[in-house]
């Protein structure tokens, strides 16, 4: 609830506890067991912001965050209202723009094998290190070929190139293994079965249109995630290309009185299951450095244990639903969730986590110097909007007349990677034609000149044996006729006697 430009969030005993909109780009974490409330605390705290004409983004992976479209009914919530002494309580409905990346109840969601890189798709892939480093050169290759990689059949179709080239390109850029390729290949049809070709493609979603806002309102930019969560590592590497997307385009502005837009990810856990260090240390840096984007994330999970230290020690507003304490590592994450409080000498913080009712919190934001304020056990208000999921017939009306219909539904197969590639074999095939008909040429005219070499040698050895013949005949002629003479002579000589 929107007072005086700040976020009323609920009451401890009299006490109102609000969030501060110009500390919310401090991130955010909101934890506690299925079934106490946090799906609540997170519209309230969602409709707050757009309220204050903030932008929002919601991954909804139980399809409750849809009643926002419709308005709150009071009946339900004026007893709880009452009782928090909470008057001029107004319901109202909210804009919303759904997206799904199944296409089912939402606008598509689609990315651009370019735009979401190997590190990244080797996470959805599941890729051993040699494996990403195959991809690597996928990309590097397609890159220096100014070949778009856009869908699936775009990066199998590269993938399949660069494996035909595995020897030229080894020497280039070191070990492309056709076992590798091959794995690779393997992989990109399991996702391509899974509904990937939903994903990758175009028109790419563009960030801009989740900076809306209608009239005074910021719009709901909701994500349907009940299917997709079934994916985690989709879901997952999908939140992390978000939130990079984001981080990449968006230009410094430091602090401001509100923030630009504000991310909720629900079971925030899957975000960092599973991930490789390399991937880890990406979405610890983009948490630390958002903020300054003016862009703030609050990580929605059951456990604060969840969310990886690093990530958590960024997290500054803090809301701790009830946990439950049975087994060992259960106690030990509820000392660690109460540790994690600025205490509050009025009560003992690790006994009311596990004693709290539904929809009460222990609750502990930044004040204005930036510091953590004392824990409140605070009693979460009601969100103005309708509390659960809304019919399936009313969402998907409020998709089809809402104002982004029409941008995305439509695919675009543009000109890539899959469409070049068989024309670049095709000139290859020519070329090595053209170079085959070269070398037999060039055979054939070195075979030729061998041939007259050798005609011409047996033709000068002719002539040589013809001279020499020639020589020696005349050479005989010409002695003979001098013996002959020389007897003449010499006949002569001895009748002169």
């Amino acid at each position: 609830m929107k007072k005086d430009n700040k976020i009323l969030l609920g009451k401890a005993g009299d006490k109102e506890v609000y969030i501060l909109p110009n500390q919310m780009n401090r991130h955010g974490l909101i934890a506690g067991a299925s079934g106490t409330g946090k799906t609540i605390t997170l519209k309230v705290i969602a409709e707050s912001l757009s309220d204050l004409g903030v932008p929002v983004f919601l991954a909804d992976v139980k399809g409750d965050l849809s009643g926002m479209i419709r308005e709150g009914d009071i009946s339900q919530i004026q007893g709880r209202l009452d009782s928090m002494g909470i008057e001029d309580f107004e319901t109202k409905r909210y804009p919303v723009h759904f997206y799904d990346v199944y296409q089912e109840y939402g606008h598509p969601v689609r990315a651009t094998i370019e735009s979401m890189g190997p590190l990244l798709l080797s996470r959805i892939l599941d890729l051993s290190d040699a494996q990403l480093g195959v991809l690597n050169i996928v990309f590097k290759v397609a890159q220096d070929m100014e070949l778009a990689l856009y869908d699936l059949k775009d990066l199998q179709a590269m993938t399949s190139y660069v494996g035909e080239k595995s020897k030229d390109l080894t020497l280039r850029f070191g070990n492309v293994s056709k076992q590798s390729v091959g794995a690779i290949l393997r992989k990109l049809l399991v996702l391509e079965q899974e509904g990937g070709e939903l994903f990758f493609g175009e028109p790419s979603i563009d960030i801009e249109d989740w900076f809306y806002a209608i009239g005074n309102q910021g719009v709901m930019n909701i994500l349907d995630c009940r299917k997709l969560v079934n994916k985690p590592t989709l879901y997952a590497t999908f939140m992390l290309w978000l939130l990079t997307c984001l981080y990449e385009r968006l230009p410094e502005v430091g602090d401001l009185d509100k923030p630009k837009m504000v991310f909720f990810f629900d079971e925030a856990h899957i975000l960092f299951n599973n991930a490789p260090k390399n991937l880890m240390e990406r979405i610890i840096q983009t948490v630390k450095l958002i903020r300054s984007k003016g862009v703030g994330i609050f990580f929605c999970t059951q456990s604060p244990t969840d969310i990886p230290n690093e990530v958590l020690a960024q997290l500054s507003n803090r809301i701790q639903h009830s946990l439950r304490a049975y087994t060992p590592s259960e106690i030990k994450a509820v000392k660690l969730a109460a540790d994690s409080f600025r205490a509050n000498p009025e009560f003992d913080t690790a006994e009311v986590i596990t004693n709290m009712k539904t929809g009460t919190a222990l609750v502990s934001v930044l004040d204005e110097d930036g510091a953590p304020t004392v824990v409140e056990v605070t009693k979460i208000l009601p969100p103005s909007s309708m509390m659960g999921q809304v019919d399936v017939y009313y969402q998907k009306e409020a998709i089809r007349t809402g104002t982004m219909y029409g941008k995305y539904e439509e695919a675009i197969d543009n000109i890539s990677a899959y469409e070049e590639i068989d024309d670049i074999r095709e000139e290859e095939a020519k070329q090595l034609e053209l170079e085959k008909l070269a070398i037999e040429q060039e055979k054939l005219e070195a075979k030729k000149a061998k041939e007259e070499e050798r005609r011409q040698r047996q033709q000068k050895t002719m002539l040589e044996r013809i001279s020499r013949k020639t020589i020696n005949h005349l050479e005989n002629t010409v002695s003979r006729k001098l013996v002959k003479s020389a007897g003449s002579i010499l006949k002569n000589v001895l009748k002169g006697k």
